[in-house]
């Protein structure tokens, strides 16, 4: 069966949320909340109410971010007048912490959405080799043609002698 799709008759005129009045919108008046404490006060009796944590506990478990979850708490705080937005930002650690100590105390499983793969971005003991054989080549030192292991290299760099000024320094020639 295919859809028609027809005008879309009741939506908002372009540039319509431009025309109401300053003052109008609850994030253009004064926060309802000033402090991060108070803030603070607002969300977790709210987090910790058991109609709320059932719910809050069905999306954790669904696979959707802690992170992501106190984003949206906060960004709709703000919205709706309740903080502003510095506040909100203040109060995001907060409320992952809470919301993964209530699921930690239930056993719920959860992705907390700020794991990162470190060892993604490291570089491997060859890739290190190589740089450094091209560096000294860039010297004019002679290369060892097999690879340091990675204790070694870390002795020779150490041995080595300091280099004459820093990153910024002129090389020494020999004309001038």
């Amino acid at each position: 069966m295919v859809e028609t799709v027809g005008p879309m008759l009741d939506a908002p005129i372009a540039g319509q949320s431009l025309t109401a009045e300053v003052g109008n919108r609850p994030w253009q008046n004064p926060p309802q909340y000033s402090t991060v404490e108070e803030a603070l006060e607002y969300y977790i009796p709210r987090i910790t109410n058991p109609d709320m944590l059932n719910n809050l506990f069905d999306v954790m478990e669904s696979g959707i971010p802690l992170t992501t979850i106190a984003n949206a708490m906060q960004t709709a705080g703000a919205m709706e007048g309740k903080h502003t937005l510095d506040v909100g930002i203040l109060i995001l650690p907060i409320l992952i912490e809470t919301m993964a100590y209530l699921a930690d105390e239930s056993d719920i499983e959860y992705d907390a959405g700020s794991s990162v793969d470190m060892k993604k971005d490291t570089p491997t003991d060859a890739s290190i080799a190589r740089a450094i054989n091209k560096v000294r080549k860039r010297q004019g030192e002679e290369t060892k043609e097999e690879m340091l292991p990675e204790e070694n290299m870390v002795e020779e760099l150490n041995t080595e002698e300091e280099l004459t000024g820093g990153l910024m320094s002129r090389r020494a020639t020999n004309g001038i």
